[in-house]
């Protein structure tokens, strides 16, 4: 069966979930856009690496993005990505997150969408395909946000802040000189830091760091290599800061071993 891989095509039809499976090769990039339709993405394999006015998301594989509708995202591909995506009209998506998050694929959930991709875009009524779509949504209004979000300020001095940090993961540059050079003081940076992300800037650049973790390593990078590129002290340095943000270590989540070094990843 051939689809269609015009998102446009998906956008306006009368069945309230449509599914369509895209590839795309490594560094690709989609511009600023937004759908009349809900989105959640999906990739089998590969990172993407949603922005939005609000922040970034990270989606590495088995984890899905949802994306409420006539939000303005645009995507980046870390690796070939094999991405699978659920239009969800706004009537249907009604119960459903009015924010972006990042989730949790369970095995059903997965099931789901495959299956999903293989029935007609425009099922009828009483169908296998109209019974996939209304469990989709029932599961989807189950399941948890992940902490994959990196939150990005407004105000332009914060902004500059942040951006010095995202070009230099890799150093320890302490508030104390990152304020100085926006003109502030330590106590400022900190409450602005609070205010404009709901996080302390020691967690935002933690977010920071495990962001660009889960990009290098979707792309085979070991974690020995990663954890010295972004500046910690050693491997199980940094697999511990992500098991405990992630709650499993880097080749469980990623669901295959890497070369580590020394320790297991």
């Amino acid at each position: 069966m051939i689809r269609s891989t015009n998102a446009e095509d998906y956008q306006r039809i009368a069945t309230p979930v449509a599914a369509m499976p895209k590839d795309f090769p490594a560094g690709h990039h989609i511009p600023p856009h937004r759908h009349e339709r809900g989105q959640l993405l999906y990739a089998t394999q590969g990172v993407m690496r949603i922005g939005t006015a609000q922040g970034t998301w990270m989606v590495p594989p088995q984890r899905a993005l949802w994306i409420p509708p006539q939000t303005e995202h645009e995507i980046h591909m870390s690796g070939a990505v094999a991405m699978r995506t659920l239009y969800i009209a706004p009537r249907a998506a009604r119960h459903l997150p009015r924010d972006c998050q990042v989730i949790d694929v369970s095995p059903l959930l997965r099931a789901l969408i495959l299956a999903a991709m293989e029935e007609p875009v425009e099922y009828p009524r009483g169908s296998r395909g109209e019974a996939i779509a209304k469990l989709l949504l029932h599961e989807l209004r189950a399941v948890p946000a992940l902490p994959l979000h990196l939150p990005m300020p407004q105000e332009p001095r914060l902004q500059k802040v942040c951006q010095k940090i995202l070009h230099s993961l890799g150093r320890d540059a302490d508030i104390e000189s990152l304020a100085a050079g926006a003109g502030l003081s330590s106590r400022s940076l900190a409450r602005l830091f609070q205010r404009e992300t709901g996080m302390g800037f020691a967690a935002w650049r933690q977010q920071a760091r495990l962001a660009e973790a889960l990009t290098q390593l979707s792309g085979g990078k070991p974690v020995a290599l990663v954890a010295a590129d972004l500046g910690y002290a050693s491997p199980a340095a940094f697999t511990a800061m992500f098991r405990k943000s992630l709650g499993t270590t880097p080749s469980r989540y990623f669901g295959t071993a890497r070369n580590s070094g020394s320790i297991s990843a």
